[in-house]
């Protein structure tokens, strides 16, 4: 699995707000047409009124460079520009381990039993 984690600021909170509406249909675009796409959201951060948090789960590295030939990315990066970016953080990172974060009775885990006791 990679995972993709971004921030992108807007000058402000209206253009943030636009951006977000209409990038809707590119996100559910890139969901329902992209193998391998197993998350897609640009959300607006509540915390910070220009900005965009970006969520990005793929299968692999092939899915995630094909959706950079892909006409969504080609739409997002469209959309996007138009509301004048003023500065963006982004990574990706690739997982080779996952397990779930409650136990059974739906408690939070303790650290010592995350993946299996290693750090």
């Amino acid at each position: 699995m990679i995972v993709v984690a971004a921030m992108i600021d807007f000058a402000t909170q209206a253009d943030r707000d636009q951006a977000v509406l209409e990038t809707g249909p590119v996100q559910k675009a890139t969901r329902d047409e992209e193998p391998g796409c197993q998350a897609y959201c640009f959300a607006a951060d509540p915390c910070v009124p220009t900005r965009i948090q970006v969520y990005e789960l793929w299968d692999d590295a092939p899915t995630l460079a094909a959706h950079f030939k892909h006409q969504n990315y080609e739409d997002m990066k469209t959309v996007l520009g138009k509301y004048g970016i003023v500065n963006n953080w982004n990574r990706m990172y690739r997982v080779t381990d996952d397990e779930p974060v409650y136990d059974a009775a739906g408690q939070p885990r303790e650290a010592d039993v995350f993946f299996g006791g290693k750090s």
